[in-house]
């Protein structure tokens, strides 16, 4: 099977893509300003709740695990409702709940709450990832890796934020209760301006299919690149301060720069993503990428110093920017397989890895040594590297602009 990511004509097209474009962007931003808002609590969460270093990780669980279950249920509803009706009812949900997490005073209802949130937080993501699709084949560029740099900034953004109201003593209950509302009534009404989730079936013209089930060997490649990618995700953002601080001995400002690198050359490589991806085809840009994080992150190991870790983890941020954007575009074009169960399949692989990553991590360190452990991440973009160059779904997967 060969696969592209070309849109093919739009009969239905309207005026403009502007409006569309920019109600996406703004879902992408609030998405991850949102989670990543709270991040900055997670201390005063621990000390709150009288919790260990490994009660804490297991609380923290909720959220991607609550994150998989939406994606399941997604794979299922989502074709009858809609990208476009989903991501108004998720990010209601998103909104909603996020304050409660904020209000538990227990292990128990932290984790009820936290899994709650999870669940509208990949309920949202699968929605708005379908979306973008569609807006994507709308508009007749790639717009994908852009939309996806418009949450690295929403992110960036609310860890500043989250900062901000512990600095100045807000608790978390109150300061998601206000981005909350601030977001909903911002950017709600910009969903109206959604597009229908129009795919192309097998005859090249534009329609809902309900297709064959999603276990298609693309479907499963696509996917088991995405849980290699988030694996390594979940992995950086879980392991890179506490390598820096308890291996390497940085200072704290030092330890927080691990991942701070990581998140802005991702951001930056996924703004810039839309042009490279227009002028290069994916199956040669993305293991250029990702070969160039492996090649990064192993020396960094190798050196072992502050600063080569902290280039290493720049590079894998970098190396890995476009890769799930691509993936997903790729997901969404499978023919016979509807958009939303594509690609609620390929992400719900991903949220495993990232579950999966800090937990694998942290056992191989207890058997061998953390430094050792992160070798682990490497072999894995090394794999990515290796399966983008070769997966049919990606191969001449450039779109054409004009």
């Amino acid at each position: 099977m060969r696969l592209t990511l070309a849109p093919n004509p739009r009969p239905r097209r309207p005026t403009s893509d502007r409006l569309p474009r920019v109600a996406v962007i703004a879902v992408f931003f609030v998405h991850g300003f949102l989670f990543a808002s709270w991040t900055a609590h997670i201390p005063q969460v621990k000390q709150q709740l009288a919790l260990s270093n490994g009660r804490l990780g297991l609380a923290l669980l909720g959220a991607p695990i609550g994150s998989v279950l939406a994606m399941v249920l997604a794979a299922r509803i989502l074709p009858r409702l809609g990208s476009r009706r989903m991501v108004r009812l998720a990010l209601l949900g998103y909104c909603a709940s996020g304050p409660l997490i904020g209000l538990a005073d227990s292990l128990a209802l932290f984790i009820l709450a936290f899994t709650l949130w999870g669940f509208f937080q990949g309920a949202l993501d699968v929605s708005m990832n379908t979306q973008a699709i569609s807006v994507q084949r709308l508009s007749g560029r790639v717009l994908m890796p852009g939309f996806h740099g418009s949450w690295s900034i929403g992110a960036l953004f609310g860890a500043l934020a989250g900062a901000l109201a512990v600095g100045f003593g807000v608790s978390l209950s109150e300061q998601l209760l206000v981005l909350a509302t601030v977001c909903l009534f911002g950017v709600g009404w910009l969903t109206t301006r959604m597009v229908p989730d129009d795919r192309a079936d097998d005859s090249g013209e534009l329609g809902s299919t309900r297709g064959r089930g999603v276990l298609q060997r693309v479907v499963v490649v696509l996917g088991a690149i995405a849980f290699a990618d988030m694996l390594c995700e979940g992995a950086a953002a879980d392991w890179a301060a506490v390598y820096l601080h308890n291996s390497l001995h940085a200072r704290a400002l030092v330890a927080g720069l691990g991942f701070t690198a990581y998140a802005m050359a991702m951001a930056i490589v996924r703004l810039s993503g839309n042009r490279l991806l227009t002028r290069f085809a994916a199956n040669r840009l993305l293991p250029t990428l990702a070969g160039l994080a492996s090649v990064g992150f192993f020396a960094g190991l190798v050196i072992n110093r502050q600063l080569s870790i902290l280039i290493g983890f720049a590079l894998l941020g970098a190396g890995l920017g476009c890769i799930v954007p691509m993936i997903l575009s790729a997901a969404g074009q499978v023919k016979n397989v509807d958009t939303g169960r594509a690609v609620a399949a390929v992400a719900g692989c991903g949220w495993a890895g990232y579950v999966v990553g800090p937990a694998l991590i942290g056992g191989l360190a207890s058997s061998l040594s953390l430094h050792l452990a992160l070798f682990l991440i490497p072999v894995l973009t090394a794999l990515v590297a290796l399966a983008t160059g070769t997966v049919k779904s990606l191969r001449g997967a450039r779109l054409e602009v004009g």
